[in-house]
């Protein structure tokens, strides 16, 4: 009974303001939306993007940080510049053409942001598209390798099967 009167004092409340206002109090003022800027570890994006290898891998946790200080390899250096390639081939507006790669153990750096990369999950290419959260993980966290099973689930296979109609 309690919760009732608190419901009806809430609303009579609000009426109450509607009134003086002259607005209903669903409708609230048409406010504009500010959107988060993204910062890692305290620095904006487009600064990100500017900085070198070697501030950015200050940035980095310990496991990047070493990968980096051991030097980079060919093979990111080439998948850096056909994501390039493919950002600088698509028109304004558009996703870049997915760049297939082999390279799970790859750290996503600033300058791939907004690309499409087809990372290989050991049977099939799986597409992702870099968000600017991504940065300082590895592209094989975005690319699951096996498939969830479904505990509990009728179907086929198993005992419990016989004992479900199949549709």
């Amino acid at each position: 009974a309690q919760a009732i009167l608190a419901q009806d004092w809430y609303w009579e409340a609000a009426f109450a303001r509607s009134r003086a206002t002259g607005k209903m109090a669903d409708e609230g003022q048409a406010r504009k939306r500010t959107f988060r800027k993204f910062s890692y570890r305290g620095v904006d994006l487009d600064k990100l993007v500017d900085m070198s290898n070697q501030d950015l891998m200050e940035l980095f946790r310990a496991r990047q940080r070493r990968k980096f200080s051991r030097g980079i390899k060919r093979a990111p250096i080439t998948l850096l510049k056909k994501l390039r390639k493919a950002k600088r081939e698509t028109a304004y507006g558009e996703k870049p053409e997915a760049v297939k790669t082999h390279l799970r153990n790859m750290v996503i750096v600033p300058e791939m942001i907004g690309s499409v990369v087809g990372v290989y999950s050991g049977k099939q290419f799986i597409n992702v598209e870099v968000k600017p959260d991504m940065i300082g993980h590895y592209l094989a966290e975005f690319s699951i390798t096996y498939k969830p099973i479904r505990h509990g689930r009728g179907g086929s296979g198993g005992a419990g099967a016989k004992f479900i109609p199949l549709k």
